[in-house]
Parts: C-alpha cells; structure tokens; sequence
C-alpha cells in the first residue's frame, strides 16, 4: 500500500505520462501520412534565401565540450550568491569552505585549459 505522502507524486507522473502519450497520439493521428515528392516542398527554407550546401552540418565534439563546460561552470558559479548573502552568519568555517570550494574550481579551470578544451578552431576548415 503506497503512503499517503507519495500520492501527489504519483499523481504527476501519471499526468505527465499521460500528456506525452496522447501528445504522440495526436500527431500520429493528424501528423503528414507521407513525404512530399515536390523537391521545392522539402527543402529547407531561411530567411526567403536558398539554401547553400547541406542543411545539416555536422558541428565538432569540441562545441559540445565548450558548451557542457560552460553550463558548469555557471552553474558552479550560482553557489556564490547564497554564501555571499548568508557570509556573516557563516564566520570562518564557511569562508573556508568556500575558499575550498574556489580552489576546485581553479583546478578544474586549470585542468580544461591545460587539455586544450578552451580551444576554438574555425569550422571553415
């Protein structure tokens, strides 16, 4: 027998699971049944310009890799703005542990830079 605490959860993921099957089911239903065969219906279209080369171009891990470390980054970075509101109320024990906390960060600051993560190369190449 399921706690009576876990029964809002419970309620959300069947809502949720129900939204998203009958989100599939509706563009099963009214989705194209088939491809177009007019090459103009196709093809892709930006800003009333034709389209130069393939429209998919393949990007670099390296972009995703910058892009992963900066979500980190900034996301490590949000840690700073509850410590610097409560910074009297945590006296020397939570200035040090900030400090620590800084401290890896610049290692791993240290760590991407020096594997070469920071490196941006053209894609023109």
């Amino acid at each position: 027998m399921i706690p009576s605490d876990y029964l809002p959860i419970g309620v959300m993921i069947l809502l949720a699971t129900g939204l998203a099957c009958l989100v599939v089911l509706i563009s099963i239903l009214f989705g194209p049944r088939r491809r177009a065969k007019n090459p103009v219906k196709i093809a892709s279209y930006e800003s009333g310009m034709t389209a130069i080369g393939l429209g998919q171009r393949r990007f670099p891990v390296r972009f995703y890799l910058v892009a992963v470390l900066f979500i980190l980054f900034d996301i490590e970075i949000v840690f700073f703005y509850p410590w610097a509101v409560a910074f009297r109320e945590l006296g020397w024990p939570g200035f040090v542990s900030m400090l620590s906390f800084i401290g890896i960060l610049f290692v791993g600051f240290i760590w991407v830079w020096k594997k070469g993560a920071l490196e941006w190369e053209t894609m023109d190449k």
